[in-house]
């Protein structure tokens, strides 16, 4: 692609809207997940008692319960992005790939 091609796709007003609107939703995920993962951490470093709090009868604490709830928020951020990508990323690209005749 030569630097011509490569200018004019970058002054493309879909181009610039595809871009800010992947950034911001990066962002705004990855803010999420290190709030949940450092909010976790932060309840291992100064509560840990509260994280020993049995659950029922069994052995069971808080803190594995939380733990896994960590890693089940990972997937689902990660299945908010696959089908934003899939779907709104996806169109932009394609009414992208239209204006520059591709």
């Amino acid at each position: 692609m030569s630097d011509i091609e490569t200018a004019r796709i970058a002054q493309n007003p879909r181009f610039k809207e595809l871009v800010h609107e992947r950034t911001r939703f990066g962002w705004t995920l990855t803010i999420l997940m290190l709030l949940v993962y450092f909010g976790f951490i932060g309840l291992i470093a100064f509560d840990k008692s509260l994280l020993a709090l049995k659950i029922g009868s069994a052995t069971t604490s808080l803190g594995l319960i939380l733990g896994v709830a960590v890693i089940i928020f990972a997937f689902i951020l990660t299945g908010i992005y696959v089908q934003r990508a899939n779907g709104r990323f996806d169109d932009l690209t394609a009414a992208l790939k239209r204006d520059l005749g591709r």
